[in-house]
């Protein structure tokens, strides 16, 4: 089965901006979705569109995947999308297709998920006013990329390095988050390394923590990359996509990490 896909539409259906709560229970406002463009990849917001090309790229793994959701046939697939655009509506995720741009394929999907927001006031004094808007409006302190899947013809190569790549960049240099965090299923060896390779941090491993796909309780094995990390990681994953010929010989760009927002209910002067 050809992974082609059809053509993008001109314009994406941009989802309207969704009310959601931070976790000190303050209304916020979901980030729109946006599209990604990579040297190797681009990542556009998941949509109807994609159903053929997800069913396409997850026809060619053998059997289920084990550790993420992966939809199968175009039923699935259908289901798939109509979720992450649910998350997106209730403003808890922000969900891609992968797009290998050579050939215009869909090759996966991807996320951004459990985005968290500080701004607004502490949870202590109690304030008598509610509070309707936060100072940071739909910018993230802090996000978690995951739910990540890959069709076998590009693992272990460039397009999940570029994807990556796009997401931090978009996190750090668009949003200024002062963390971004990753997980893996502690027995996902494959995906653990991955993650290592990109240069996160560990922070330890919970204890049965959830139930897996496979329904036995699993370990969930926690990584973090920090702000100031950032620039470091940034030319490590662009070290690795030059290692396989992919940037060998475009420039190196200076990461342009946005500047540092205080929290609104710190302390000023």
């Amino acid at each position: 089965m050809s992974l082609r896909r059809n053509r993008v539409p001109r314009e994406i259906h941009a989802l309207a901006l969704s009310a959601t709560l931070s976790d000190e229970g303050t209304p916020v406002t979901m980030p729109a979705p946006v599209i990604l463009h990579g040297r190797i990849a681009r990542l556009e917001p998941l949509a109807p569109h994609h159903v053929p090309g997800l069913s396409a790229a997850s026809a060619a793994l053998d059997g289920p995947a084990g550790f993420t959701v992966v939809p199968h046939g175009e039923q699935e697939a259908r289901t798939y999308v109509f979720q992450a655009e649910a998350a997106q509506l209730a403003g808890t995720a922000l969900a891609f297709a992968i797009v290998t741009i050579a050939d215009e394929c869909v090759v996966g999907a991807t996320r951004f998920t459990r985005l968290d927001y500080w701004q607004g006031p502490l949870n202590w004094p109690l304030s008598a006013e509610p509070v309707t808007s936060l100072p940071g409006g739909a910018i993230p302190d802090a996000v978690e990329i995951g739910n990540t899947w890959l069709t076998p013809a590009v693992r272990g190569g460039q397009v999940n390095l570029d994807a990556k790549l796009l997401l931090l960049t978009h996190a750090f240099d668009s949003w200024g988050v002062r963390r971004v965090t990753l997980r893996a299923d502690a027995r996902n060896l494959r995906s653990r390394a991955a993650i290592e390779r990109l240069g996160a941090v560990s922070d330890g491993v919970r204890r049965a923590h959830s139930r897996g796909l496979d329904g036995a309780v699993r370990d969930t094995a926690f990584y973090s990359i920090l702000r100031d990390e950032w620039p470091g990681v940034r030319g490590r994953i662009i070290e690795q996509l030059a290692a396989r010929a992919a940037l060998r010989r475009a420039p190196l760009i200076p990461a342009t990490v946005a500047a540092l927002r205080p929290l609104a209910s710190s302390p000023i002067g």
